[in-house]
């Protein structure tokens, strides 16, 4: 197993955990997309942090995905 696979394999697992770490519409109806009667709210502080982490992440997934391909 090379570097860029096991690195994949970490980044992947990071990705799965800060999505799940998200909360976005509270409850089982959430999940299914049920309207949630809440209100929109902004994301601050943590939320936030974990949010851009998420989405940097998946760029470095990408990334990964991508030179393991090539290479």
């Amino acid at each position: 197993m090379n570097i860029l696979t096991l690195a994949q394999i970490i980044v992947s697992l990071l990705v799965i955990v800060l999505v799940l770490v998200q909360e976005r519409g509270g409850g089982i109806g959430g999940i299914f997309g049920a309207a949630g009667g809440g209100f929109y709210q902004t994301r601050r502080g943590l939320e936030q942090f974990i949010f851009v982490l998420t989405i940097i992440s998946i760029v470095v997934f990408a990334v990964l995905a991508l030179l393991n391909l090539v290479l």
